[in-house]
């Protein structure tokens, strides 16, 4: 069973949509406990950072998502799901703030778009391949996807980083370290490309 993790951030039910349509059992929950026996875990999310993660911590889903992250479980994140798994933000509602602190699984900082672009980035772009990938067998370099994202990833390490594509800057569309997977754009959102993404993140979960 794949678990998706609800933690009010999100439209979660197209994600699982998404699956049942490719034949995997996944299912949105609300209870931490329930990621000890998932196949896979998915970290889906829409709107701010810091709100994100107090609503994690408030449902005791960051020890529960690190936890199953150690034991090498298959995990995916997806758009604000892929930013969260770095250090800190630089979304934040005052510069005299702190920078708000992600889940550390990946090193590096989430920076916002340069001045001049239009922001959120709304639309269909590409994707360029960096590298092998679990997550992009079968996909061709060049593919469309939709994206939906005012902040970015910038990772510490060139090495996690599996595809990147242009909007001003490049930037780091999507991550990969071993069982770790993210993807900044929406594939429930991405038609036949971002199915293909998800049915091979279901094969991972099911090796």
């Amino acid at each position: 069973m794949i678990e998706i993790i609800d933690y009010g951030m999100g439209n979660l039910r197209s994600v699982q949509k998404a699956f049942a349509l490719l034949g995997f059992d996944a299912r949105v929950t609300d209870d931490p406990a329930r990621l000890k026996h998932a196949s896979g875990v998915v970290l889906p999310g829409v709107g701010a950072f810091g709100k994100a993660m107090e609503n994690l911590a408030n449902t005791g889903f960051v020890d529960a998502i690190l936890t199953e992250i150690e034991r090498g479980k298959p995990f995916l994140g997806i758009c604000l799901g892929l930013q969260l798994l770095l250090d800190e933000s630089e979304e934040r509602f005052s510069e005299h703030e702190p920078l708000p602190k992600g889940l550390g699984v990946i090193p590096g900082r989430v920076r916002k778009f340069p001045p001049g672009l239009k922001v959120p980035q709304i639309g269909w772009n590409k994707l360029h391949l960096s590298g092998p990938s679990r997550l992009y067998r079968g996909i061709e370099d060049g593919a469309y996807v939709y994206f939906v994202h005012s902040y970015y990833a910038e990772p510490q390490e060139a090495s996690v980083v599996s595809t990147t594509t242009e909007y001003g800057v490049r930037f780091a569309s999507s991550l990969e370290r071993e069982h770790v997977m993210a993807v900044q754009f929406h594939p429930e959102k991405s038609s036949s490309v971002g199915l293909s993404i998800l049915k091979n993140f279901g094969e991972v979960t099911n090796a």
